[in-house]
């Protein structure tokens, strides 16, 4: 194989990983309770290592990447490669040491846990 070849084999590898991957935006479940903000979000097909969980400034971002093989005889293609993204602000009182994501059959669950400070105590009244 001559060098200009290679060249261009590796041009076009190149081309194929940096294809643009169509955006779409999870369906997503949030629930709160007294202990912590609970968020399931829709994510078929992403693995766990494409997925990428921020939480700055009270902003939470969740970015999810879908990579599909295209099959070079295809007519159609409804499900294919993608991003999933969406972005949440989020209260204050989150204890962002605690924060928790796990990944079942396409599903995100991310809990946040609330801090101490936040959450709901009863005041015992002592007698006087």
């Amino acid at each position: 194989m001559t060098e200009e070849n290679t060249a261009v084999k590796a041009e076009k590898a190149n081309l194929v990983k940096s294809q643009k991957l169509r955006a779409l935006t999870p369906s997503v479940d949030i629930y709160e309770n007294s202990e912590e903000i609970l968020l399931f979000a829709d994510l078929p097909g992403v693995k766990k290592d494409d997925i990428t969980i921020d939480l700055d400034n009270g902003q939470l971002t969740v970015v999810g990447n879908r990579y599909m093989d295209q099959e070079k005889d295809m007519q159609l293609e409804e499900f294919g490669s993608a991003q999933f993204r969406r972005v949440f602000s989020v209260p204050q009182g989150i204890d962002q040491t605690k924060v928790d994501a796990e990944l079942n059959d396409g599903v995100l669950k991310l809990h946040l846990p609330k801090s101490e400070s936040v959450k709901p105590r009863r005041i015992e009244v002592r007698q006087g």
